[in-house]
Protein backbone atom coordinates (compact mmCIF):
# COMPACT_ATOMS: atom_id res chain seq x y z
CA UNK A 1 0.00 0.00 0.00
CA UNK A 2 2.84 2.75 0.44
CA UNK A 3 4.82 1.52 -2.54
CA UNK A 4 1.55 2.28 -4.69
CA UNK A 5 0.99 6.17 -2.40
CA UNK A 6 4.03 6.83 -3.43
CA UNK A 7 4.06 5.61 -6.86
CA UNK A 8 0.67 7.85 -7.36
CA UNK A 9 2.43 10.82 -5.56
CA UNK A 10 5.35 10.58 -8.07
CA UNK A 11 2.85 10.41 -10.42
CA UNK A 12 1.10 13.55 -9.48
CA UNK A 13 4.53 15.88 -8.94
CA UNK A 14 4.86 14.89 -12.21
CA UNK A 15 2.04 15.94 -13.92
CA UNK A 16 1.82 18.86 -11.82
CA UNK A 17 5.13 19.83 -12.67
CA UNK A 18 3.90 19.83 -16.41
CA UNK A 19 0.69 21.79 -15.30
CA UNK A 20 3.27 24.91 -14.47
CA UNK A 21 4.63 26.16 -16.86
CA UNK A 22 0.97 26.15 -19.00
CA UNK A 23 -0.41 28.19 -15.67
CA UNK A 24 2.71 30.40 -15.51
CA UNK A 25 2.20 31.48 -19.72
CA UNK A 26 -1.50 32.25 -18.58
CA UNK A 27 -0.63 34.27 -15.07
CA UNK A 28 2.48 35.92 -17.20
CA UNK A 29 -0.13 37.54 -19.31
CA UNK A 30 -2.25 38.64 -16.77
CA UNK A 31 0.44 40.42 -14.49
CA UNK A 32 1.74 43.88 -16.14
CA UNK A 33 5.71 43.31 -17.34
CA UNK A 34 8.09 46.42 -16.63
CA UNK A 35 8.61 48.20 -20.29
CA UNK A 36 5.51 46.62 -21.60
CA UNK A 37 3.34 49.09 -24.40
CA UNK A 38 0.10 50.06 -26.01
CA UNK A 39 -0.51 52.44 -28.69
CA UNK A 40 -3.63 54.90 -29.59
CA UNK A 41 -3.80 56.56 -33.02
CA UNK A 42 -5.88 59.13 -33.46
CA UNK A 43 -8.01 59.88 -35.88
CA UNK A 44 -10.52 62.89 -36.29
CA UNK A 45 -14.34 62.90 -35.30
CA UNK A 46 -16.73 65.04 -37.55
CA UNK A 47 -14.81 67.89 -39.14
CA UNK A 48 -12.13 67.94 -36.61
CA UNK A 49 -8.47 67.83 -38.05
CA UNK A 50 -7.61 66.13 -34.78
CA UNK A 51 -5.09 63.56 -35.02
CA UNK A 52 -2.03 62.17 -32.76
CA UNK A 53 -0.79 59.31 -31.29
CA UNK A 54 -0.92 58.16 -27.08
CA UNK A 55 1.18 55.94 -25.92
CA UNK A 56 0.71 53.62 -22.64
CA UNK A 57 4.01 52.34 -20.94
CA UNK A 58 4.14 49.95 -18.00
CA UNK A 59 6.47 51.76 -15.41
CA UNK A 60 6.39 49.76 -12.02
CA UNK A 61 3.05 50.02 -10.65
CA UNK A 62 1.97 52.97 -12.60
CA UNK A 63 1.05 53.56 -16.53
CA UNK A 64 3.55 56.28 -18.09
CA UNK A 65 1.19 58.43 -20.73
CA UNK A 66 2.96 59.93 -23.57
CA UNK A 67 2.10 61.36 -26.90
CA UNK A 68 1.20 64.23 -29.29
CA UNK A 69 -1.85 65.57 -30.35
CA UNK A 70 -2.25 68.08 -33.55
CA UNK A 71 -5.06 70.00 -34.54
CA UNK A 72 -6.36 70.88 -31.24
CA UNK A 73 -7.66 74.56 -30.95
CA UNK A 74 -5.20 76.24 -28.14
CA UNK A 75 -6.39 75.78 -24.63
CA UNK A 76 -7.16 72.70 -22.60
CA UNK A 77 -9.49 69.62 -24.14
CA UNK A 78 -11.06 66.28 -22.10
CA UNK A 79 -9.03 63.35 -22.03
CA UNK A 80 -10.57 59.73 -21.48
CA UNK A 81 -10.28 55.82 -21.96
CA UNK A 82 -13.95 55.49 -23.02
CA UNK A 83 -15.60 52.56 -22.99
CA UNK A 84 -15.68 50.58 -26.43
CA UNK A 85 -12.70 50.63 -29.09
CA UNK A 86 -15.36 50.78 -31.79
CA UNK A 87 -14.67 54.04 -34.01
CA UNK A 88 -17.81 52.83 -36.44
CA UNK A 89 -19.28 56.65 -35.50
CA UNK A 90 -16.91 58.76 -37.11
CA UNK A 91 -19.64 62.13 -37.55
CA UNK A 92 -19.68 61.69 -33.12
CA UNK A 93 -17.63 59.29 -31.93
CA UNK A 94 -20.60 58.28 -29.80
CA UNK A 95 -19.63 54.70 -30.46
CA UNK A 96 -16.71 54.60 -28.64
CA UNK A 97 -19.36 54.75 -25.22
CA UNK A 98 -18.42 56.49 -21.94
CA UNK A 99 -16.17 56.72 -19.93
CA UNK A 100 -14.32 53.79 -19.03
CA UNK A 101 -15.67 53.12 -14.98
CA UNK A 102 -15.17 49.32 -14.36
CA UNK A 103 -15.97 50.08 -10.90
CA UNK A 104 -19.02 52.33 -10.80
CA UNK A 105 -17.41 55.21 -9.15
CA UNK A 106 -18.09 59.22 -9.99
CA UNK A 107 -15.97 61.01 -12.18
CA UNK A 108 -12.86 62.69 -10.94
CA UNK A 109 -9.82 64.22 -11.63
CA UNK A 110 -6.58 61.81 -11.92
CA UNK A 111 -5.25 62.95 -8.70
CA UNK A 112 -8.54 62.25 -6.81
CA UNK A 113 -9.33 58.68 -4.63
CA UNK A 114 -12.74 58.41 -6.29
CA UNK A 115 -12.68 58.69 -10.29
CA UNK A 116 -13.58 56.38 -13.17
CA UNK A 117 -10.54 54.11 -14.36
CA UNK A 118 -10.29 56.08 -18.06
CA UNK A 119 -10.45 59.74 -16.42
CA UNK A 120 -7.14 61.26 -17.26
CA UNK A 121 -7.98 64.57 -17.10
CA UNK A 122 -7.08 67.51 -19.31
CA UNK A 123 -4.49 67.76 -22.21
CA UNK A 124 -3.71 71.22 -22.99
CA UNK A 125 -2.73 72.47 -26.57
CA UNK A 126 -0.38 75.10 -27.34
CA UNK A 127 -1.12 78.29 -30.19
CA UNK A 128 -0.22 76.02 -32.56
CA UNK A 129 -2.72 73.15 -31.22
CA UNK A 130 -0.39 70.86 -30.14
CA UNK A 131 -0.76 69.12 -26.89
CA UNK A 132 1.69 67.23 -25.36
CA UNK A 133 1.53 64.47 -22.88
CA UNK A 134 3.86 63.29 -20.40
CA UNK A 135 2.18 61.96 -17.07
CA UNK A 136 2.07 59.20 -15.28
CA UNK A 137 -1.17 56.89 -13.97
CA UNK A 138 -2.08 54.78 -11.19
CA UNK A 139 -5.40 53.55 -11.91
CA UNK A 140 -4.92 52.44 -16.30
CA UNK A 141 -3.99 48.63 -16.73
CA UNK A 142 -2.52 47.27 -19.17
CA UNK A 143 -3.83 43.65 -18.18
CA UNK A 144 -6.59 41.69 -16.24
CA UNK A 145 -10.31 42.63 -15.94
CA UNK A 146 -9.94 46.29 -16.08
CA UNK A 147 -7.40 46.25 -19.44
CA UNK A 148 -7.92 49.52 -21.18
CA UNK A 149 -6.76 47.64 -24.31
CA UNK A 150 -9.20 47.30 -27.36
CA UNK A 151 -10.64 50.09 -25.57
CA UNK A 152 -10.68 53.90 -26.90
CA UNK A 153 -9.14 57.30 -26.03
CA UNK A 154 -11.10 59.91 -26.54
CA UNK A 155 -10.24 63.76 -26.92
CA UNK A 156 -12.94 66.26 -26.74
CA UNK A 157 -13.86 69.91 -27.18
CA UNK A 158 -13.77 71.32 -24.35
CA UNK A 159 -12.09 71.43 -20.77
CA UNK A 160 -12.98 68.58 -18.41
CA UNK A 161 -14.45 70.56 -15.21
CA UNK A 162 -15.11 67.17 -13.36
CA UNK A 163 -18.33 68.29 -12.73
CA UNK A 164 -21.05 65.19 -12.68
CA UNK A 165 -21.40 62.91 -14.10
CA UNK A 166 -18.90 63.15 -16.98
CA UNK A 167 -16.88 66.63 -16.75
CA UNK A 168 -19.47 68.81 -19.18
CA UNK A 169 -16.29 68.55 -21.84
CA UNK A 170 -18.25 68.85 -24.89
CA UNK A 171 -18.31 66.39 -27.76
CA UNK A 172 -15.45 64.49 -29.37
CA UNK A 173 -12.85 65.49 -31.38
CA UNK A 174 -10.74 62.36 -31.79
CA UNK A 175 -10.66 59.04 -30.87
CA UNK A 176 -8.83 55.95 -31.58
CA UNK A 177 -8.38 52.21 -30.06
CA UNK A 178 -5.43 51.07 -27.85
CA UNK A 179 -4.20 48.42 -29.25
CA UNK A 180 -0.44 46.95 -28.36
CA UNK A 181 2.59 48.64 -29.28
CA UNK A 182 6.30 47.61 -30.57
CA UNK A 183 8.22 47.04 -27.94
CA UNK A 184 10.29 50.29 -27.13
CA UNK A 185 13.70 49.51 -28.17
CA UNK A 186 15.80 52.50 -26.87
Amino acid sequence: MRLRTLCLLSVAVVLLGQAIPAHAQLRKREVAMEGERAACVLQQVGKSSVSGTVYFQQVGNRIRVTGKIRGLSPGKHGFHVHQFGDLSDIVKGESAGGHWNPEQMPHGAPDTKERHVGDLGNVEANAEGVATIDEYDRMLKLHGRDSIIGRAVVVHEKPDTFVQPTGAAGGRVAFGVIGWAKPDTK
